[in-house]
């Protein structure tokens, strides 16, 4: 399975409590069926003090979303949208929008 999603890419959630929310790609987690988005799906975790730099205490951390539920935001579109791939003359792959035809 080929992902159109990468590291450091805008996505909106589509679905979940946080529908609607705008947040970057932080990591890909289990084989790459989910992803860690930044301010989105935040949950409270108890933490255990491991070293003199790390707090204990209740954190919030963001929990990841299975990829299904986010979509790729497009900033010309500002919309969700799907990704499609153009083959430049130079063998250059780039990702374009296909609502818009804008480059992503």
């Amino acid at each position: 399975m080929a992902l159109k999603l990468k590291k450091n890419d805008k996505v909106i959630v589509l679905s979940g409590k946080d529908r609607g929310k705008i947040g970057k790609i932080l990591r890909f987690s289990d084989n790459k069926s989910r992803v860690v988005i930044e301010g989105v799906n935040i949950v409270k975790k108890h933490m255990k003090k491991r070293s003199e730099n790390s707090p204990s205490g209740i954190q919030e951390i963001p929990a990841p979303l299975h990829i299904s539920n986010v979509a790729l935001f497009c900033p010309l579109c500002k919309k969700a949208v799907r990704v499609g791939v153009k083959v430049l003359e130079n063998k250059d792959k780039i990702r374009i929008c296909k609502k818009c035809g804008g480059q992503l």
